[in-house]
Formats: structure tokens, sequence, C-alpha cells
């Protein structure tokens, strides 16, 4: 095994995970009792470049099919993620009607649609043909291919190079990394920016968020070593955003270096500090996590037995790869958590990889209804008896009578009185008050 940019030999683990099937590839009812495909999520660390890795790799085609179950549109905090990201990019960078902006990995047209309803010219490019199919919808052109050097090629020769080009969580799903960001570079006009984003790997050391490692995610990234892969093809990273997506990202800006005259941040320094004193510029800052999982997947299990033995149900909310990552860790099955909430359509009504826990939507959870079942207390005004002697000079006036509630307190005009009292004829009458 060698690592995936420097070409060395991989020698470090880094975080050995269980063989587990596809995270995104949720299973139907007819197939439950068919067997799924596993992978070893096993990770090392380059000693060279200390680019952090997935040691087995599936073909990205066999991942990112047509019917790829991830939908960005759906989630309405990473919608209006996009929405700051447009504006922050129209005002620093002056785009315009004359502008070409480029997204790769544009899944629905989360992103791309705040351009198009600004009027600018924009591209996605994405392998799942059915998340392209509905970012056509929103009026985002794109193409259903996979991003690397030759389709860069084709796209210039097709007069569509980027004045912005944007990736938002595809940088670590990419396996020929090289391949990747050498098409960067070609596709970037002279002057063009790049943004990516992706989690940061000191993130994941940091919080023990080992759920980040799952199949669709090749590479794990600190600035250190993205840094250097970018200059290896001739991109100059001039600025550093921390996010707090996805636990904790990076938002890098780059531009060619042979054209860049762009001013490097004090962010960048910063960073290079900040990642130092993590200790990520050395082996050591990237060992010691196993025992750390180990330990969460014990704690978590018996969580759930103690909410089992209590007579809790167990839902989850979300049915995310990173929760199924984390989930098939810890050997967690249906039998522990009753269902998982997601409101993606093409995942409802299916089930989660391996555990097999079904997904359902938010509006079947439950519906609880509040009772009040204390009745009014009605409290008859005067006498309970009366006595009326027939042709007295003075009629029958009923004085009612007054209803409290403990909810909605005085209810006494909404009585319903039902009295049949003829006061010209002897006999005992009721009055009722409802």
């Amino acid at each position: 095994m060698v690592c995936r940019f420097c070409g060395e030999t991989l020698e470090t683990k880094f975080i050995e995970l269980s063989s587990q099937a596809s995270a995104n590839r949720f299973v139907s009812p007819d197939k439950l009792d068919q067997p799924e495909g596993k992978s070893p999520l096993t990770t090392f660390v380059c000693n060279t470049c200390l680019l952090v890795q997935l040691a087995e790799e599936k073909s990205a085609s066999d991942i990112f099919t047509a019917d790829y179950a991830y939908y960005s549109a759906y989630a309405s905090s990473w919608v209006e993620h996009a929405r700051r990201y447009v504006d922050m990019a129209v005002d620093r960078f002056g785009l315009g009607r004359n502008s070409f902006v480029v997204e790769i990995a544009s899944n629905d047209g989360y992103l791309l649609q705040h351009l198009v309803n600004r009027g600018i010219p924009c591209l996605g490019i994405d392998p799942a043909a059915q998340a392209a199919q509905d970012a056509q919808l929103r009026g985002v052109d794109t193409v259903v291919d996979f991003f690397n050097e030759s389709l860069a090629d084709k796209l210039v020769l097709e007069k569509k190079a980027a004045d912005l080009l944007v990736g938002n969580n595809v940088l670590a799903h990419v396996p020929e990394i090289n391949d990747f960001v050498r098409g960067i570079s070609v596709l970037l006009k002279p002057q063009g920016v790049v943004t990516m984003e992706f989690p940061h790997v000191m993130k994941l050391i940091e919080d023990i968020q080992f759920d980040t490692i799952y199949d669709e995610h090749f590479s794990y990234f600190s600035f250190h070593t993205v840094k250097n892969i970018f200059a290896e093809h001739g991109l100059t990273l001039f600025d550093v955003e921390e996010l707090p997506t996805h636990g904790g990202s990076l938002r890098i800006f780059g531009k060619k270096t042979e054209e860049s005259k762009a001013k490097i941040s004090t962010a960048v320094n910063r960073m290079q500090e900040k990642e130092r004193t993590a200790g990520l510029d050395q082996i050591g800052g990237y060992l010691g996590l196993q025992k750390k999982v180990d330990d969460i997947c014990r704690k978590f299990n018996e969580f759930l037995s103690d909410q089992r033995q209590s007579g809790k149900i167990v839902a989850a909310f979300g049915a995310a790869a990173k929760g199924n990552t984390f989930l098939n860790t810890c050997g967690v099955t249906a039998d522990q958590i009753d269902f998982v909430v997601d409101d993606t359509p093409a995942k409802q009504g299916k089930y989660l990889p391996q555990s097999h826990i079904p997904i359902v939507s938010e509006t079947i959870i439950r519906d609880v209804i509040v009772q009040d079942t204390v009745k009014p207390i009605i409290t008859i005004i005067g006498d309970k008896i009366v006595n009326y002697i027939i042709n007295t000079r003075h009629g029958y006036i009923d004085k009612g009578a007054i209803a409290v509630d403990n909810v909605d307190g005085d209810i006494t005009n909404k009585i319903i009185t039902s009295n049949n009292v003829n006061i010209n004829m002897v006999g005992t009458y009721t009055v009722e008050y409802n």
C-alpha cells in the first residue's frame, strides 16, 4: 500500500474500524435478507507527507451511482451555509454576469441555485444522475461526470474555464487526489480562484470524530498536507478559514502560483502554527486514538443497554453516513434502536446499512394527544330545590349556574341550559345545566 499523494509506502496505522457496509447504501425492504458487501475501514498516516487515508478503497463509480442517496437541499442549514458562501464570494471576488462559476460535486444544485437567482453563469459537475436531475430542475446546468484532469481539458476547450471553482466536501471523496488537483489547475482562469471545504483532521483527532471515517472518504486533510498537495500542482493557498460545519472544517482559498498576486493572509501562518502546536507536523501527533474509539463504543453500548432495561424506546435522528459509521463501529442493531427519522424521501421506507434500523418520516414518529380529563365544576346559583306557587303574581325566573374549568377558567357563557318548567301546570320539573 502506497500513499495516494506522495507514493511512499504506508506503514503507520491511524485508526482501524471494523469492516462495514457502504455508509450511504441504504437497504430496501426486499433486500434485507441479501448479503451486503463490506469494506475494511483501516486508515493510515503517511510517514512522509502526513496525509491520513484509507488503505483500501472502492471504485468511486461503485459509490457515486445514479441513485446515490445524498441530497444536500434537504438540509436547510446546509443550504443556508451555501447561501452565505455565495454572498461572500460575489462580494469578495466581484462576481457578475460576465463571470463563470464551476462547482465540483454540485449535487442537487443546493449552492449554485443562489448564483442562478443572481443571474451569474455557472456549471455544476456531479456523477450522481438523479441529484443532477434535481439540480436541472433548479435551473442549474449540470455535467454528469467525475471531475478530473481530462474533464477539465474538455471544459476549457468548450470555453468553460472558471473565474471561481468551488468544491464543498468533495476533496476527501477523491481517490486520485493528484489527478483531481491537476484538473483544478487546468480549469482555473489565470486569475481564477478555487475554494474548497473539507473536514479538518485536527478536529477529528481532538474530538475523536471517528464517524468521519467511511468508505467514501479516501483522505483526511490537515492544512499542512493540503497546502503541499496544491503546491505540487501549481496552486498557492493564500487564505484559510475555520468553519463549524461537519464537526469542524477548513475552507481554503487558492490561485495559480505562476499568476498569483494575491497577498498571503495572516490566517495561513496562524493555521500552520496552530497545527504545529497540535503536533500535526510530525507523525506522533496522529497516534493514540484507537483506545479512545474503543472506549466510546463500549460506553455507548452500555448506555443503550441501560435504556432498554428501563423500558425506554430509543430513536435516532438523521440517517447520515457519519451516523452509520458510528453505529456500525459500535456494533449497534435494530434490537437496540427502534427507528431513525430522516426527512429525505429517497431514504424513507428503507433501512440503515448493516444495522438494518428502519428509516421513517419525521411526520409519523408519534401523535401526542394532550387531554383535559378534569370535568368543569358547575355550581347552581341559589337553592337547588325551588318551590313555586302557581298563579303567583311574580313569574318564575331561573337564576342559572356558573361554570369553572381547571384549564379554561370561567366558561359560564358556554353553559347550555335545558329548561322545560311550565309555571301554569302543577308538577315537578328538572332544569339541566351542561
